[in-house]
């Protein structure tokens, strides 16, 4: 058989009473200390959970203070931004009545500038239109003047042309003392100044007197050796290309002849006075060259 089943705690035998007395008493000393402890902790608990209580109330205290002071702070700055904007509100409308009665003053003066110019303006115009009109009347009188010049200038021109194209009509080819023709003869000033605008030869006037040494007249030298104004007779002698010709007793208007280097020269007497005579030379307009 199997022994019997060890119990740990074996329960005293029934029926002794200071054993019993024993473990009641034990029991309640536990449950005492149990209760002490527990209540012990309880009081910690209760004393942690004052504390943070208090804590989060200052904690809670302090965030009151603080948007407290935030909200004075910003209050008193939206107070300061809206005094600063009332200051630069008057400030601007300020400047605006004082910029309104500038552009006012400005705009009366140059009105009143405008007017005055504009006056002065018409004033001058007036004067200007006067002097125009004055001007122009004397304009019209000289055109009139004009008128009267031109009408006597044309007049003027038909009795020229007239004369002129009577002293072309008198212009003559004579043949010369050799016998050759080579263009027309002068026989006085106008009919010289036709030739000298024609431009077909050169000319050059002259007046000699009666010497006993020649005299230049152009590139070459004439000795004047007698002269009969009563019968317009006259006896002079030519130098060129140191060659003397001699031609004696010519009358006026005659051309005497001689050749330059092969080139035909003409000497033309128009007036003989006493021991003197006057005329031109007529050379070639191109000469070989001597």
């Amino acid at each position: 058989m199997s022994a019997p089943h060890q119990y740990p705690y074996a329960s005293p035998p029934p029926g002794n009473p200071n054993v019993k007395t024993a473990l009641a008493g034990g029991a309640i000393a536990a449950s005492l200390l149990a209760n002490i402890f527990l209540f012990w902790q309880l009081h910690d608990v209760k004393s942690d959970s004052l504390k943070d209580r208090q804590t989060l109330q200052a904690e809670i205290e302090t965030l009151k203070e603080n948007n407290t002071a935030m909200t004075s702070t910003q209050r008193k700055r939206l107070e300061d931004l809206r005094e600063e904007l009332d200051n630069r509100s008057r400030q601007l409308n300020m400047a605006a009545s004082q910029a309104k009665r500038e552009a006012l003053s400005y705009a009366e003066q140059q009105s009143k500038r405008l007017e005055s110019q504009q006056q002065q303006t018409a004033q001058k115009l007036t004067s200007d239109l006067s002097d125009v009109k004055q001007k122009a009347d004397s304009a019209n009188t000289k055109l009139a003047d004009v008128g009267t010049e031109v009408t006597g200038v044309k007049t003027d021109l038909a009795s020229t042309k007239s004369e002129l194209d009577k002293t072309i009509g008198e212009l003559k080819k004579v043949s010369g003392d050799l016998g050759v023709t080579s263009g027309y003869v002068a026989t006085n000033g106008k009919e010289l100044a036709e030739l000298k605008r024609r431009g077909e030869r050169n000319y050059t006037e002259f007046k000699l007197t009666r010497t006993k040494d020649f005299q230049r007249v152009g590139d070459i030298s004439v000795q004047l050796k007698k002269a009969d104004p009563k019968h317009n007779r006259f006896s002079l002698d030519v130098l060129a290309d140191d060659k003397k010709t001699e031609k004696k007793d010519r009358y006026i208007n005659e051309p005497l002849q001689f050749y330059v280097s092969k080139a035909l020269y003409e000497l033309v007497v128009n007036n003989v006075g006493k021991d003197q005579i006057s005329g031109y030379l007529s050379t070639p307009k191109y000469t070989a060259s001597r």
